[in-house]
């Protein structure tokens, strides 16, 4: 079972747009040293739906061969012919599990979403968790659509649920019990949903202070609850600047700029931080650190 907190990685683009490879191997090796518990490739955080297939196919074969850590590849796409063919060919490069969402442009009711995620379920030999991330996509994945899945395809192993929704999440805990992985997508989220009873968390977050999303689990471990307090608090303050307050690639990069880690900007049509925003950005970090 795949548990603790993983980052769901930024992919770094150079002057012209193109990946920067060797920026992207510091970038994993930089999440390993922080003590995360894995990365997620092709994320929404990874610009995925801006790449090409091939392109997706390359960042996920060098964070694969970085990494000694547990690797979750993005596989969403638009149709359900196009999920599998990148799910196949991220699964050939040996990652660990596929994170796939529901379809994006047109909006798939209960049925069709059972039979999107159903069709790739049979068609690929790998774990999948399921995606369920309605700040982009407008819609929920429903609990019943969820539970009939798991319980017909023993290949759909979790979810990412970034509702935030802690009732939902508590329900889906109630109804899918230790055998099916349950990981917090939003930040501010991470100790409530671990309390109910959730293995972990995938937060954009992470990848500007990664080492407090990795300290904030093992106090959970240890049951440092007064820790795990206070670190929460520290990240929900990162977390409402560079995930709720701007557009969430363009901040993450700015933050993680303002601690020297380039990045490069994000790929157009998203555009990099205004002066002001990214003044707003810094004082948001520098908060955290006096409320050391």
């Amino acid at each position: 079972m795949l548990r603790g907190v993983f980052v769901p990685h930024v992919t770094p683009f150079d002057e012209k747009e193109d990946v920067n490879k060797e920026l992207l191997r510091e970038l994993v090796h930089r999440f390993e040293d922080a003590g995360l518990n894995g990365l997620v490739t092709l994320g929404s955080n990874g610009e995925f739906p801006y790449l090409s297939f091939e392109e997706k196919v390359e960042v996920a074969k060098i964070v694969r061969e970085e990494s000694s850590l547990p690797v979750i590849a993005g596989a969403t796409e638009n149709s359900t012919k196009e999920t599998v063919r990148l799910g196949k060919a991220l699964l050939d490069l040996g990652v660990d599990a596929l994170l796939i969402g529901p379809p994006y442009y047109f909006k798939p009711s209960p049925e069709e979403l059972y039979a999107h995620y159903s069709k790739i379920a049979d068609s690929l030999d790998g774990q999948i968790l399921l995606y369920n991330v309605p700040k982009f996509t407008g819609l929920n994945i429903p609990l019943d659509v969820i539970e009939r899945l798991a319980e017909e395809h023993s290949n759909i192993v979790g979810i990412k649920d970034s509702s935030a929704n802690l009732g939902r999440i508590a329900e889906l805990l109630r109804r899918m019990g230790d055998r099916f992985t349950v990981l917090a997508g939003t930040a501010d989220v991470m100790y409530p949903s671990w309390m109910l009873g959730a293995h972990g968390a995938i937060v954009a977050v992470a990848n500007v202070v990664p080492e407090l999303c990795a300290e904030l689990y093992e106090a959970f471990l240890r049951k440092d609850y007064e820790r795990v307090r206070e670190l929460q608090l520290k990240i929900n303050l990162i977390n409402e600047v560079v995930v709720k307050r701007y557009s969430q690639i363009s901040a993450i990069k700015a933050a993680m700029e303002l601690r020297g880690w380039h990045v490069g900007r994000p790929r157009l049509p998203s555009l990099p931080l205004g002066e002001e925003a990214v003044e707003d950005v810094k004082k948001a970090l520098e908060e955290i650190e006096r409320y050391e």
